[in-house]
Parts: C-alpha cells; sequence; structure tokens
C-alpha cells in the first residue's frame, strides 16, 4: 500500500532511514539484558516526543497496529459499556467489531466512505457514552477526520484515536488535543517494518481502566509493569528486541529531522502527487481539504483493469500500490507516500510510471 522502491527496504546509500534497517540485523540482545531495557526505556521517551504527550503509559505493544486497537479496548471497555465510533471506512467497522466483542453497546455514528465524519454527528450520537472512538487517517479512504474536534466536544466520555496512518505524517498532538488513548502501527509514517504498535494512554484514561480486561496478553496493568518500567520490573512476555531496537531508531530519525519538517515533507509530497494524478486525467475519491497527504485514493477511470495495472507497476517498475477494500475494491488505488518513501524523487517515478503504463 505504498509508493514502494524495493531498493528502499534494504540497506545501501538509497536508504534513508539505514539506521532503522541495521538495527534489526544487530547482534541479539537478551529481552532482559541491562543494554536492552535502556533502549527500551528511550524508545518509550522516543514514543512520547513523537505522540507529543507526557503520558507515563506510553509504550510498544507487540504486534502490529490491530494489537494496538484491541489492547486500547480491552483495557478500557466492558460488557455493557457504550461505545460512540465513528464509522466512515474499514478501520472504523473494524472499532465496531472489536469493542461489539467486548460486551460493548456500539453506537455507530456514519458518515459516507470518502466523506469525513462530521464532529458534532459523532457528539450527538450518545448522551453519556464511556468512549468516543475515531480513526484520525481512515486508510481505507485517504480521508483525515477531525479528532481535535471531537475531544475538545467529549465531556465525561474518553477519546480513542486511530493514529496508524497519521502519526509522524500529519499533527498528532495527544496532549494538545485532550485524546485520553491512541495507537498507531509502525510501518506507515514511522518508517519502521511492521509489528508494533505504539499505544499512549492518559492517566483520566488509566484510572477508568476495567481491572481485569478479557485478554492477558494485552493487559495493559501487566504489560507496563514490564515494558514501562523505568524501574523495577516483573516478567510480562519476551519483548520482540530487535523490532523494539528498530523503532528506536526510526524514532530517532523522525525526531532528529523534526517533527515540523516531517509534516512539512509529508504535506508537500502529497501536493506533488494529488496534482500530478490529477494532471493525468485521474480523479481522486477524497474531496480537497480532507484528503490525507500521505494516503490518496484514486478512482480507477473506465475500461482499466485496476489489478493489470497495479501488476504491471510492480513488474515493470517495483512499485507497489495498493488496491481498494471493501465495496470499492475494484473501483479506486489507494497510493501510499509516508515515511522514508515521501520523497520528491518517488512522487515523480510514480507519476511517470502510472503515465506509461496507462499509456498518459
Amino acid at each position: 500500500m505504498a509508493v514502494l522502491e524495493r531498493t528502499l527496504m534494504g540497506p545501501g546509500p538509497s536508504n534513508p532511514y539505514p539506521e532503522a534497517t541495521a538495527a534489526l540485523s544487530a547482534p541479539m540482545l537478551g529481552h532482559l539484558d541491562p543494554a536492552f531495557l535502556a533502549i527500551l526505556d528511550e524508545t518509550c521517551d522516543r514514543l512520547r516526543a513523537v505522540w507529543q504527550t507526557g503520558n507515563p503509559r506510553t509504550l510498544p505493544i507487540s504486534g502490529t497496529g490491530s494489537a494496538g486497537m484491541e489492547a486500547a479496548f480491552v483495557n478500557l471497555v466492558g460488557p455493557g459499556d457504550v461505545v460512540v465510533v465513528g464509522v466512515n471506512g474499514l478501520f472504523g467497522e473494524r472499532m465496531c467489531e472489536v469493542a461489539r466483542r467486548g460486551g460493548a453497546d456500539v453506537v455507530r455514528a456514519e458518515a459516507p466512505w470518502g466523506r469525513p465524519l462530521d464532529p458534532a454527528d459523532v457528539l450527538a450520537a450518545h448522551r453519556a457514552p464511556k468512549v468516543i472512538a475515531v480513526v484520525h487517517a481512515e486508510t481505507s479512504t485517504g480521508v483525515e477526520n477531525d479528532v481535535a474536534a471531537v475531544a475538545a466536544g467529549k465531556g465525561d466520555a474518553l477519546v480513542l484515536a486511530d493514529c496508524v496512518t497519521s502519526l509522524a505524517g500529519i499533527p498528532v498532538d495527544i496532549d494538545g488535543w485532550d485524546v485520553d488513548a491512541a495507537y498507531s502501527g509502525t510501518q506507515k509514517c514511522v518508517g519502521v517494518a511492521p509489528g508494533l504498535a505504539p499505544l499512549t494512554l492518559s492517566e483520566r484514561a488509566w484510572e477508568r481502566r476495567v481491572e481485569r480486561p478479557q485478554s492477558w496478553y494485552l493487559d495493559l496493568g501487566l504489560v507496563g509493569e514490564y515494558v514501562g518500567g523505568h524501574g523495577a520490573r516483573k516478567y510480562h512476555h519476551t519483548a520482540p528486541v530487535s523490532m523494539i531496537r528498530s523503532l528506536h531508531a526510526g524514532l530517532g530519525v523522525v525526531l532528529e529531522e523534526g517533527l515540523e519538517a516531517v509534516w512539512a515533507r509529508h504535506a508537500e509530497c502529497g501536493r506533488q502527487l494529488h496534482e500530478g494524478l490529477q494532471s493525468l486525467g485521474l480523479d481522486l475519491w477524497v474531496e480537497a481539504g480532507h484528503r490525507l497527504p500521505e494516503l490518496t485514493t484514486v478512482l480507477v477511470p473506465d475500461g482499466v483493469d485496476p489489478h493489470k495495472v497495479r501488476a504491471q507497476l510492480l513488474e515493470r517498475f517495483s512499485i507497489e500500490i495498493g488496491a481498494g477494500v471493501g465495496p470499492h475494491l475494484d473501483q479506486m488505488w489507494r497510493i501510499g507516500c509516508m515515511g522514508h518513501t515521501a520523497r520528491p524523487a518517488n512522487v515523480a517515478l510514480l507519476l511517470a510510471a502510472l503515465a506509461e503504463v496507462l499509456g498518459r
């Protein structure tokens, strides 16, 4: 689902993030080695900086972004709790399913796929929910939802944000927006291999957590005693050492570049991509003002086989773009330009390759 030059995934002069790649192949440390625990603590500190939060309970969950979603829900939602979920794409739907499996009373606040949620509709969906859950950057559609506006009107509810495709790509301000819980993934704008789910939880959310979550593995009370220790620790699980070392390195690259610069780079590449696609006569699905710079949805022209185009881009140019999902599988392409691939050279390569494949 990324504009992906395959060589960028390996070490070498074309890889702007060699530190994260090198960390994956570094000699193994034991998961209880003091040297690794120091890296783990510093990784959590770096996550706080990227999330823009002081939350002590900020940590990498051992699992992909979906594990972050599940960890957030099982620790905050119990049977009978009312959860309002903003649904305008696949991952809002997934939030509903995860909450439902935890016994929640799920209330849907919907907008059509490809359109942003109206924060007023989300806030009006129920008078007193325990949790309001919103996808910040809907990966299935390329729409940005206004999490800050939802959090501003939350009242006594906890706001939970899915930031899998937004963290380190567009502004995410957990403390400034007063978001209570959020999770992400490593393989999107953070620019690290998939396998971890950065998660942050406010003190307010912690005080209202489920005391005994349905999941043992994702029980943040137990995980936090090991991962977020900064002192005495209790063994919970064997941490994925190489992945955490890679995340540590990748976050270091992001912070060295600076969050403002990272956001600006994604924004500029997104602008170039959107304008270039339109210059090829292609229509963008999401209306201006709500488009993500890091994930662009493009309508497939009439008479074009979307899967054949994707295959030709991959085979001839080593570029991968995603298909649509759900009811829009054959109607669009999803083009990711995020993390270390968010570079003008990659945008130019994709546009030239797509023009050749489409004969434009």
